[in-house]
């Protein structure tokens, strides 16, 4: 298969981004290397890349500072290196794909499927450590950098070497192939930065099918590194293999994306919906003071009074968060009057118990606490043709309602201007609360307030 052709796009702080695409079928984004990815010459060197685009829509791109992307921008905090890969899945129109992440970038891939959950369908981690410092040897890290300094060419020669392949011309070829995807300079600022990477602390929220495989034959790293990353991460498999060259690869991850994928390819647009998110206010908070018995009461309280509501205004439960619920209406009329049915409802069971003047953070006492605890509840409505998948709804229009809910304070519904204008001519009132910049989408969003007080 030829190499494909090399296309740009910019991230969200104007850095030039190269990335290609080969092949069909379910779209398939493998992160970046800092310092070890050229794509073009990817496709030249690996023969993974050609037989994974045989069965996938497979996607490549080099990070900032590195290939052939703006080699002036040497910016390789994970901050960077998020809105590196983000840039790419936008121009591809990507809502939900497969994440790949190899040896360093497993903890970019992690952290992108951590903070974008409804985008990554599958997560493939490849030699891959949860933070980087885990495999540092200083000593050869030192010995690395001072060689740099000496001799480009046979630093390149012994990383190639590293990779534990015997074969002296494909030896060579990957040490020039290290030399054309970064400068010296770059690659000193790269593992200055690298270092600092940890998504450990992100591997409970991982929702995605997770794929761990650990090669025996690299030196980089050790099997007990891809263990304790599987055993971090609900349900993941992990698998040990003894294949230096990863040929290997493409077939167990075809089997695992594509055996676990009939969702997915089943996967198809819903009718136009509202979608309706609901959140507790100062949630974790409250658990911490109340304690899991008495703040497991509230919640209770708080699932009755949302399910009642929603029943009574033909809502449909999506799922439930926790502290909130995802819900979806075939009229957008209605969303509107479930938000402001579900807020009155609130305002009423605070009233009751005397709560509705409390702050969020009321101190506890011995006696009823968990019965005076004010329920402030925030809403968040967006309509549009979400994807919907064996009950669940994702896509932009899901994303979008989240986004929405998360700018409101407790008490209050918020609205785009979608929902806005669909509801022309009824009797709701709507104040402009001003453009918004939403994480994930490039243009600022205008969201309404929708006045439910009498």
């Amino acid at each position: 298969m030829d190499a494909p052709s090399i296309q740009y796009t910019k991230t969200s702080d104007g850095v030039s981004i190269a990335y290609c695409v080969g092949g069909d079928g379910l779209p398939f984004l493998r992160t970046a290397m800092p310092g070890w990815v050229h794509a073009h010459r990817d496709w030249e060197l690996y023969g993974v890349n050609q037989s994974l685009a045989r069965k996938f829509r497979w996607v490549l791109y080099d990070s900032r500072g590195t290939g052939l992307s703006d080699r002036s921008a040497c910016d390789f905090s994970m901050e960077a290196m998020l809105r590196d890969l983000d840039a790419v899945r936008a121009a591809e129109g990507l809502e939900r794909f497969a994440l790949m992440g190899f040896s360093t970038w497993a903890v970019i891939a992690l952290a992108y499927a951590a903070g974008y959950p409804e985008r990554v369908s599958h997560l493939v981690l490849v030699d891959g450590v949860a933070r980087n410092d885990a495999t540092l040897d200083l000593a050869v890290s030192r010995a690395d950098l001072a060689l740099v300094e000496i001799d480009w060419v046979l630093d390149t020669e012994m990383r190639a070497r590293m990779m534990g392949v015997d074969d002296p011309d494909f030896v060579r070829r990957l040490a020039e192939y290290l030399r054309a995807s970064i400068e010296p300079d770059s690659y000193r600022a790269m593992n200055a930065e690298i270092i600092k990477w940890d998504a450990s602390p992100l591997l409970s929220r991982i929702r995605a099918p997770t794929l761990v495989v650990q090669n025996e034959n690299v030196s980089w790293t050790r099997s007990h590194f891809g263990q304790e990353l599987a055993a971090g991460i609900k349900g993941a498999r992990f698998v040990l293999v003894n294949d230096v060259t990863y040929d290997g690869l493409p077939a167990l991850v075809e089997d695992f994306v594509l055996g676990t994928a009939t969702s997915d390819r089943s996967a198809a647009p819903a009718p136009f919906r509202t979608v309706l998110f609901t959140d507790i206010v100062g949630h974790t908070e409250m658990m911490r003071r109340l304690g899991d018995e008495r703040g497991r009461e509230v919640l209770r309280e708080h699932e009755r009074i949302t399910r009642e509501v929603l029943k009574a205004n033909g809502g449909t439960e999506v799922k439930t968060m926790g502290d909130g619920f995802m819900a979806s209406f075939g009229s957008v009329v209605k969303a509107v009057e479930c938000a402001i049915a579900l807020q009155k409802a609130f305002d009423e069971r605070n009233r009751g118990v005397g709560a509705e003047q409390l702050p969020v953070d009321v101190p506890v006492s011995d006696e009823g606490v968990a019965v005076a605890q004010p329920l402030r509840v925030r809403c968040g409505l967006n309509a549009g043709e979400p994807i919907q998948d064996e009950g669940d709804l994702f896509g932009s229009t899901v994303i979008m309602a989240a986004r929405i809910a998360a700018q409101a304070e407790g008490g209050e519904i918020l609205a785009s201007n979608v929902v806005r204008e669909l509801c022309s001519g009824k009797p709701f009132l709507f104040a402009d609360r001003g453009e918004h910049l939403m994480k994930g989408f490039d243009e600022a969003v205008r969201v309404y307030e929708i006045n439910w007080r009498p």
